[in-house]
């Protein structure tokens, strides 16, 4: 039955048209065509690995601002190119469990700013370390993988919602708030640095980076939009009981009295999460 239900759920994520389906249907999909470049390589008699070498260099982001500027698509495209199953499996599941929440909390369109900024901040926090260190100007790597894009989706949640709890595997019987996470991932990536995957790890940095400049700025000017005087004229202001307009006096006292009730909600969330609220307070911030 739990199998069948998780089966259903699938099915349906994949079959949603959103953008995060997209999103998850298209890297599978591009690292499913590279398993099939042996088998161009021996039909059309050339060196192992030459097909494949060949669709990297032509879209995989490398460290040289040179190969940048004749191929400048590859700052968007090496998003979609994993290398391995492994690699492309632990993304998609990261980008599945982050994805849902950011849309759920931050809404779709908010999640497609979140993951295509963090992916390219990210490519050019690579490029920019590869190009300013020592460390990268005797050699030429290349930058794959959606990490850092799924990563700056992930930290923006946690930065949205950090007392928001979820259950991790293998530890189910216990949760853990995002925030927690979120800085063990940071950690992680910055011990992680000279250790291996170096300009992997550098870009996770820059799209987590980018996920926490991107709430901070969201709550920057929702704060000022909600905070903002109301205008005294042109405006028609009606007592829904009377059918009257409403004097200055009357309206400024009931857009203070509901920019109070925002903002108690606001924190709510901050504390408990939104899934915490209820059914009218849903309702009442959605109607603001």
């Amino acid at each position: 039955m739990q199998k069948q239900k998780s089966d259903n759920q699938l099915s349906s994520f994949l079959k949603s048209g959103s953008l995060l389906s997209i999103l998850v249907i298209a890297c599978t999909a591009v690292w499913v065509l590279t398993l099939f470049f042996p088998l161009a390589d021996y039909l059309y008699e050339l060196p192992s690995g030459t097909s494949r070498a060949g669709w990297f260099g032509w879209l995989a982001l490398s460290s040289a601002w040179a190969d940048l500027l004749r191929r400048p698509w590859t700052l968007l495209t090496y998003m979609f190119l994993h290398d391995g199953l492994w690699h492309l499996l632990l993304n998609m599941v990261m980008l599945w469990f982050g994805g849902l929440m950011c849309c759920r909390y931050l809404g779709q369109k908010r999640f497609g700013w979140i993951y295509f900024l963090s992916g390219i901040i990210g490519g050019l926090f690579y490029l920019l370390v590869f190009n300013l260190f020592p460390v990268g100007r005797n050699s030429v790597s290349t930058l794959v993988g959606a990490s850092a894009a799924v990563l700056g989706v992930f930290i923006a949640v946690a930065v949205y919602v950090p007392n928001q709890e979820v259950a991790v595997w293998p530890f189910r019987n216990s949760r853990i708030k995002l925030k927690y996470i979120a800085i063990a991932f940071v950690v992680i990536d910055l011990l992680s640095i000279p250790a291996s995957n170096a300009g992997g790890h550098i870009a996770h940095l820059g799209g987590a980076l980018t996920g926490w400049l991107y709430v901070v700025a969201l709550r920057a000017d929702i704060g000022k939009l909600l905070k903002k005087k109301p205008f005294k004229a042109k405006e028609t202001k009606r007592n829904s009981a009377s059918s009257r307009p409403l004097s200055d006096e009357e309206y400024n006292r009931r857009r203070a009295r509901d920019q109070k009730r925002v903002d108690e909600i606001l924190d709510k969330i901050s504390r408990s999460g939104y899934d915490n609220l209820t059914k009218e307070e849903k309702e009442f911030l959605f109607k603001m």
